[in-house]
């Protein structure tokens, strides 16, 4: 930093923000120059926290003070309020434990802290062939110091990479990934979500990309401003609760003085995996043509004009010796292919011996090359003796390495398909939005058009007929129906009002309504959806590690077996054990035993048992999610698919989910008023849907006889009793508001009126709330929960699929008794509490039978997370939910059939490409090898044999790509 002091000019005037230095002449003015950031990507990391026991400036100084010592925090800011605390520091030179460390030096305690910082990465990867090409690029990722975890993807050509970015960075991990030797290419890193990419006006000079750069990274809740100075362009990776797109904008334009000013506009980003892909089925494409361009003259050359005699007899003209124009011409159009079109092999094979491992590629060197360095060699002894003869393979080698390129172009356009669900839930999000503002009335004062990037959180957004929600919000005016088909599988429009979440990406069909956005960027339904489904298409099946075990010695193997195959047929043919008849008239014994060591070597494909379970998983995992069946892997499916006992929760899951209450009594001498006020006074903290329906209930009783209050009675600890009710003190009394099980726990003692209410509202499947006074039954309440209308047809088709059915709930023996033979189910369990019920699951899983757990997600966790698969029901906008391996987006049971029913297909697929993968290996190695020549006559020859080769890979994809017609089973309307 330089002072500068300019005579006779005062630059306050012009907005400069001045510190004066103490001593200088009346008329000097300093001015700070800014010095060139060399570092232009110099990268800040931000750390929130909470800090408990803060609360005055003076524990905000004394904080903010400690932090700043530390070399390498930029920026702190706490606040009272909140008790939350914001660092923005380098990682390179300081630590988020070291700064945890220097608060609590001052005495505080902090919590909420994030200890590991775990940033995570997408790579794109070319050049992979086969499985051990995967493992092999997982092995260097996790050599490298700071990876957690690597999971690389064959079948998307894909990398996850988890990693500290306090000891690596992307460029580390590419470079490692390079030194493996493959292509490889940045996808994202942290949430693209949460990135914004400006395109910049008015930036001259070094001088204003600095001024951008520091003016932004002096915001609270920028994580990292990365600028492009050659493309006037911007990447702002924040974080969305704290800071906005609008606000990041604004900043930038607030930056300018004077007569410079500065703009920014969004620009997309091409998306770099799919540019990658189009890149590489072009480049496969043009390497078919050009080879195709040079081989096809050299079959004609070889295979057909001979055989047209006298259209082939020129090729037989000699040129010296026994050197003909055939055979030159042959080396000619042999040569690039082999050497510059089948260039890729060559590096394939030397990255691959480099790790120590094998892949195609070494396959397809060794054929190639044995076949064209003997026809130089037949070449030489043609072009050096007068009466040699022999023929050359420079067909077999051409031909070989086209049809090896035809079968990859066609294995690239496969794999591209394969991503379409995905990219159709991508692009779901429309690119603008109507922004208003609201008077305090609620009427909209202004209405503004903007891009969807630019939405923060809490902006109040009008959504007129016809126009897709841009993000997830609640409904603050209007009433309208919404199509969510496209994100939960829901054919029928689902009514909203005031109160009613909506989805970002579904769309609005008649009625206009405001919403407010309460989650954006990689916090939507949406995003979540895509970032599921891409990590369950990266994770491998169990059933993967067939293929895993296979690919450790399967090319070492085909190479052994090609040599034997050739010393096999090459000894005998010289010793004369088998007829020469056998050999072909214008073939020796060597040529004649290369021809079959050649056709073993290619036609092996260790490719099509890479690929059998990848692309089984990532059509299904793509098409569960158009259909609202989230499943969260291959280990998920793999699971499903062995299910032979569903567990079911009953309130939410077998019944709609939304109680109320059909009747209410009072057993004692207390008044309907008081009896209302302890119901709403106990039960106003509680989530329980019982809990919420009784209240509702309680307040419109009140309000019927019109002694409604309008302050709720003081209730002092409020404590749940899980699977029985709660408990409270108001004043003196203890008031209980639950099951029979509650007041059991308190020794309330129940007359015989009230044993006769529960019993008689049980036989008709009602829950009874009791309310209790001071040890005495002061009333109930009778609570119906309507069954799903689909829950017996689901029951039933499972029956009819060997599954069997169990309920567990933590309702009563008669409610659950009644509600179970109402759907179908012979198995309950009653008066279960959250962990009774993981327990259930356990003492079922102990029996040998494979158990899936059918849940709401509020209280099933235990019981989710226990089970072989756990299927979180109704999720809705919470789809993030860890404990579940199966997200079912809408609260339909015949989803669970589906989610089994796509598990089961999913399987059969995988079974039926290793079946294909191992069987044409299985039975093509031997026919490459002869076989049945002595038989029949019959031989492969080289070409035809990488011909094979390429097609078993193509219909390995083909047949998971059948998974997209995939129907569901179940339709409860038409059942």
């Amino acid at each position: 930093m330089q002072k500068l002091y300019v005579r006779g000019k005062n630059m306050e005037k012009d907005g400069y923000d001045l510190k004066s230095p103490l001593l200088q002449h009346p008329n000097d003015l300093a001015i700070t120059i800014v010095s060139p950031n060399k570092n232009i990507d110099k990268r800040l990391r931000t750390v929130v926290f909470r800090v408990r026991g803060v609360t005055c400036s003076s524990c905000v100084a004394s904080i903010e003070t400690a932090v700043e010592r530390l070399a390498g925090v930029e920026n702190v800011a706490v606040s009272v309020l909140q008790g939350q605390a914001v660092v923005k520091y380098l990682p390179d030179t300081v630590s988020a434990k070291e700064i945890k460390e220097a608060v609590e030096d001052t005495g505080f305690e902090v919590e909420e802290f994030p200890y590991q910082e775990i940033a995570i990465c997408r790579l794109g990867i070319k050049g992979k062939a086969c499985t051990s090409c995967s493992e092999s690029t997982e092995r260097a990722l996790l050599m490298l110091d700071g990876v957690k975890k690597a999971v690389v993807g064959l079948a998307i050509g894909e990398a996850k990479i988890h990693f500290d970015p306090n000891v690596t960075n992307t460029d580390r991990i590419i470079e490692a990934v390079e030194d493996a030797g493959f292509v490889c290419n940045l996808i994202s890193s942290g949430s693209d979500s949460n990135k914004l990419y400006l395109k910049l006006e008015g930036t001259t000079t070094s001088d204003d990309f600095n001024i951008i750069q520091s003016s932004l990274e002096s915001l609270v809740g920028v994580n990292n401003v990365e600028i492009d100075m050659e493309e006037h362009k911007a990447t702002i990776t924040y974080e969305p609760n704290i800071v906005g797109p609008r606000s990041l904008v604004q900043c930038i334009e607030e930056a300018g003085h004077g007569l410079k000013t500065y703009h920014a506009t969004l620009y997309t980003p091409s998306r770099g995996n799919e540019t990658e892909r189009q890149h590489e089925i072009l480049t496969y494409r043009n390497q078919f043509l050009w080879s195709c361009l040079f081989s096809v003259p050299v079959f004609v050359f070889s295979m057909v004009l001979p055989m047209l005699p006298p259209y082939g007899n020129w090729l037989q003209y000699k040129v010296i010796n026994m050197l003909d124009i055939g055979m030159i011409l042959r080396w000619i159009l042999c040569t690039p292919v082999q050497f510059i079109i089948g260039k890729r092999f060559y590096t394939g094979s030397y990255h691959a011996l480099k790790r120590k491992s094998a892949n195609m590629d070494v396959l397809v060197a060794l054929g190639t090359n044995a076949a064209y360095f003997y026809s130089i060699y037949i070449m030489i002894k043609a072009l050096t003796s007068a009466s040699f003869e022999g023929n050359d393979f420079f067909e077999t080698s051409s031909m070989l390495i086209s049809f090896i390129l035809l079968g990859k172009y066609l294995e690239v356009m496969a794999k591209g398909k394969m991503s379409d669900a995905l990219a159709k839930l991508t692009d779901l999000a429309p690119d603008t939005a109507y922004l208003v503002t609201l008077d305090a009335d609620g009427i909209v004062i202004s209405e503004i058009e903007m891009n969807t990037q630019l939405i923060q959180k809490n902006d109040m957004l009008k959504i007129v007929p016809g126009a897709k929600v841009p993000v997830d919000g609640l409904v603050i005016d209007g009433q309208s129906h919404v199509n969510e088909s496209m994100v939960t599988g829901e054919a029928v429009p689902v009514a909203k009002k005031p109160g009613d979440k909506v989805i970002g990406g579904t769309v609005n069909e008649n009625g206009c309504v405001i919403i407010q956005a309460t989650h954006i960027g990689s916090d939507t339904a949406l995003s979540q959806i895509v970032q599921l489904v891409e990590a369950a298409q990266l994770a491998k099946a169990p059933v993967q590690k067939l293929a895993d075990q296979i690919s450790k010695f399967f090319v070492p193997t085909v190479v052994l077996a090609a040599f034997v195959t050739w010393m096999g047929w090459f000894i005998p043919g010289e010793s004369g054990i088998y007829p020469r008849i056998w050999i072909p008239t214008a073939m020796d014994a060597f040529e004649f035993a290369l021809q079959f060591g050649i056709s073993v070597l290619v036609v092996a494909c260790p490719c099509a048992l890479g690929l059998a379970t990848p692309t089984a998983v990532m059509v299904a995992t793509g098409k569960g999610a158009s259909q609202g069946v989230l499943i969260k892997g291959g280990n998920a499916l793999e699971n499903a698919h062995k299910v032979k006992t569903v567990v079911f929760d009953k309130t939410g899951t077998l019944t709609i989910g939304k109680p109320a209450v059909v009747s209410s009594v009072l057993f004692s001498e207390i008044s309907l008023e008081d009896f209302c006020d302890v119901t709403i006074a106990a039960e106003a903290n509680s989530e329980h849907p019982l809990a919420k329906a009784v209240v509702d209930h309680a307040k419109k009783l009140s309000q019927k006889f019109g002694h409604l209050n309008e302050h709720i009675i003081e209730a002092k600890g409020f404590e749940v009793h899980p699977g029985a009710g709660v408990s409270v003190k108001n004043g003196e009394r203890t008031i209980l508001v639950g099951n029979k099980r509650l007041m059991h726990l308190f020794n309330v003692t129940l007359t015989s009126e009230v044993d006769k209410y529960i019993s008689e509202n049980e036989q008709l499947a009602r829950t009874c709330v009791l309310v209790a006074v001071d040890g005495r039954a002061a009333g109930a309440y009778a609570v119906t929960d309507p069954v799903k209308p689909e829950a017996a047809v689901v029951i039933a088709y499972l029956h009819s699929m060997s599954i069997s059915s169990v309920m567990v709930t933590g309702d009563n023996w008669a409610t659950a008794s009644a509600i179970a033979r109402e759907v179908g189910i012979q198995n309950v369990f009653a008066e279960t509490d959250p962990l009774g019920k993981a327990d259930k699951i356990k003492e079922l899983q102990l029996r040998g039978v494979t158990v899936a757990m059918v849940g709401d997600g509020i209280n099933d966790s235990p019981a989710l997370a226990a089970a072989d698969v756990g299927m979180a029901i109704g999720a809705g906008t919470d789809i993030a939910i860890e404990a579940a391996d199966v997200v079912l987006m809408k609260s339909n049971l015949e989803d669970v059939v589906t989610a089994i029913d796509l598990s089961r297909k999913t399987m059969s697929r995988i079974q039926i490409n290793y079946v294909w993968a191992l069987g044409y290996n299985i039975l093509g190695m031997p026919i490459a090898a002869g076989i049945l020549y002595p038989f029949t006559g019959i031989r492969l020859p080289p070409w035809l044999a990488g011909a094979c080769m390429a097609a078993s890979s193509v219909s390995v994809v083909c047949s998971s790509l059948l998974l997209q017609y995939y129907k569901k089973p179940l339709h409860v309307k038409a059942a």
